[in-house]
């Protein structure tokens, strides 16, 4: 796949880039129509992107950087070149997520109110964004035979064609996982439920998903022999039962 969607006076444009800018805008505008529908102020979710954004892309990038080290540091300049992909989402997630909570403690704001609004667009910006993976030819998985790849469409398969072998296309995988978390948390936040059951179960779904998809990819970030997502993975899926379990036993004791 040719990365570049095309050049102004030299200067080339990226579909990462674009794909990644256009994840960010449906990712709002769906926010904006669960707030119309739940009749919450779509202003405070704004300023709270404005704030958080910029941190989770900084997260994204020294999160990824910290564990790919042994190269960077003969590489410096090219830590902060994002053009090329290297965005770890559990980075940005942290980064993002803990920027939220000072700007919402300081702004005395519903911390937890405000994730559950803002997961479903954040899992659906992730379902997008994987598609700059795609024309970046990276986040692949393993070798496949021309018998599993021809099953998906044309531009797929050439794609997933790197240097004459074909791969698992693990974007597509993550791309369609996320947007079922989506429909899933846009279903339980239009209906009665408990706070926290939002981001709660986003947590928890995507890192089922993520947990199993990236035990396929060959370019994962390593902690010894750990794969470093994986790990972060599990304990989300942890986080999410857990919750679960609490959420029951609340509703259960509301009954009794």
């Amino acid at each position: 796949m040719n990365p570049i969607a095309f050049s102004i006076n030299g200067f080339q444009i990226r579909w990462y880039g674009i794909i990644i800018a256009l994840g960010m805008l449906t990712a709002i505008l769906l926010a904006n129509s669960n707030c119309k529908y739940k009749k919450y102020n779509f202003d405070v979710l704004i300023d709270v992107f404005l704030v958080s954004f910029p941190f989770a892309i900084v997260g994204a990038r020294a999160y990824y950087v910290i564990f790919r080290f042994p190269y960077y540091k003969d590489n410096l300049i090219d830590m902060i070149n994002i053009r090329q992909g290297g965005l770890a989402i559990h980075g940005g997630l942290i980064f993002g997520i803990l920027a939220a909570y000072i700007f919402s403690r300081y702004k005395k704001l519903n911390f937890i109110k405000i994730m559950d609004f803002v997961a479903p667009s954040i899992v659906l910006a992730q379902a997008i964004g994987r598609w700059g993976n795609f024309f970046n030819s990276e986040a692949h998985g393993g070798p496949v035979s021309y018998e599993f790849i021809s099953k998906f469409p044309l531009f797929i398969q050439r794609g997933m064609y790197i240097d004459g072998t074909y791969y698992h296309p693990t974007f597509l995988y993550e791309s369609i996982w996320d947007l079922f978390v989506c429909v899933v948390l846009i279903y339980i936040l239009r209906k009665r439920y408990k706070k926290g059951a939002v981001i709660s179960a986003y947590i928890g779904l995507y890192s089922l998903g993520r947990f199993f998809i990236e035990g396929l990819r060959t370019d994962s970030l390593m902690w010894g022999n750990i794969r470093v997502a994986q790990l972060v993975s599990l304990m989300g899926i942890i986080f999410g039962v857990i919750y679960f379990v609490y959420i029951r036993v609340e509703k259960n004791k509301g009954i009794s």
